[in-house]
């Protein structure tokens, strides 16, 4: 029973895993390379690794990006949202 309870205590020492504790560990924050390094020092970009975003077309649109400031709050309950859901399920 004594071995258990040392052993609980000796993984609540433990705590979170950083890059500061424990060798070969690296948390990284998760961009992924875009090159490679080479022998003299310097990073080489390699295009195929870059990321590219392909943005629609939303010149036609009529949406806006922000709600204007005079538009009307919809304050609803929860019995008034309750009863259109059930309205429409049943």
């Amino acid at each position: 029973m004594q071995e258990v309870i040392r052993g609980l205590f000796r993984g609540a020492k433990r705590g979170v895993m950083t890059a500061k504790k424990g060798r070969n560990f690296y948390k990284g924050n998760r961009t992924g390379s875009m090159g490679s390094h080479t022998k003299h020092g310097g990073y080489v970009i390699d295009l195929d690794k870059v990321r590219t975003y392909v943005v629609p077309d939303f010149s036609g649109c009529d949406l806006k990006p922000y709600v204007a400031r005079s538009s009307e709050k919809r304050m609803a309950g929860f019995e008034e949202y309750l009863a259109d859901v059930e309205s429409q399920i049943f």
